[in-house]
């Protein structure tokens, strides 16, 4: 995309503190667009605000409370006017047998990876079907596409992400608004280091054997760079990605789904 590509856009990106949303934040802000940062705790998001003066502004919800999403978004268009593009990139993973996965852990997983990303939509598509123009991306994972042991409640939220996100793209496809995920495979942000983290003291496995088991379907071998999931996701938020909709992307290394 060219510099200042999305200049004059009010963008929106959840989760945005680290990590991935981190990556997606700064890439837009390099693009030109006013971007609204949100999340649960102030301090992260600050460093981009501080970063960006005047073009970078935080809201704090948890995208999992209707109210809290409410007040957020109302916030964000009151200081940068209508949200043409949204990133909802908050999510949270668990881990446990499926025959350990209580109700609190499988209500906690749809909560902030599936109804949070719905809340979230509801909120922009009003704005968006007004002006015949939107863009939505939601950060899912490969878990959306595939099936991981241990994680049931995880997979069951973002394969629910990734149908919502199908569904969604057919209603709006003649409204000037896109829909699309992007699906990461094992990605190097703090939500991966606390999974390896759990995997160490839970197995006895080395830090090497257990980032092994993580890269293992990967054919590069490696961690996704959150830079690289985020070029995706800019990308799918430009103008030139216009016929792109209803599609599910694997930033994977060559992963087979």
């Amino acid at each position: 995309m060219a510099t200042n590509s999305l200049q004059g856009q009010h963008a929106l990106v959840t989760g945005a503190g680290q990590g991935i949303g981190e990556a997606v934040a700064r890439q837009l802000l390099a693009q030109g667009a006013r971007v609204t940062v949100l999340g649960r705790r102030s301090e992260p998001l600050q460093k981009l605000v501080d970063a960006f003066p005047g073009q970078c502004q935080q809201v704090l919800a948890d995208v999992a409370q209707e109210a809290e999403v409410v007040v957020a978004f109302a916030q964000a268009v009151a200081a940068f006017g209508a949200i043409q593009i949204l990133v909802n990139n908050a999510g949270q993973a668990q881990s446990a047998p499926f025959m350990k996965t209580d109700a609190q852990l499988w209500s906690q997983m749809l909560a902030v990876n599936l109804t949070g990303t719905m809340l979230c939509m509801q909120q922009v598509l009003p704005a968006m079907q007004a002006a015949g123009y939107g863009r939505i991306v939601n950060v899912a994972s490969t878990a959306g596409l595939t099936g991981y042991a241990y994680v049931s409640a995880y997979v069951a939220a973002k394969h629910g992400v990734v149908g919502l996100t199908r569904a969604l793209a057919l209603e709006v496809a003649s409204r000037g608004i896109t829909v699309n995920a992007v699906c990461p495979g094992y990605t190097e942000t703090d939500l991966v280091k606390t999974s390896l983290d759990r995997v160490v003291a839970k197995t006895g496995r080395s830090p090497e054997q257990a980032l092994a088991e993580f890269v293992r379907n990967n054919p590069q071998g490696r961690l996704v760079q959150p830079q690289e999931v985020a070029d995706a996701v800019v990308w799918l938020c430009g103008k030139g990605a216009g016929a792109m909709t209803g599609q599910a992307i694997a930033v994977a290394g060559g992963e087979v789904m």
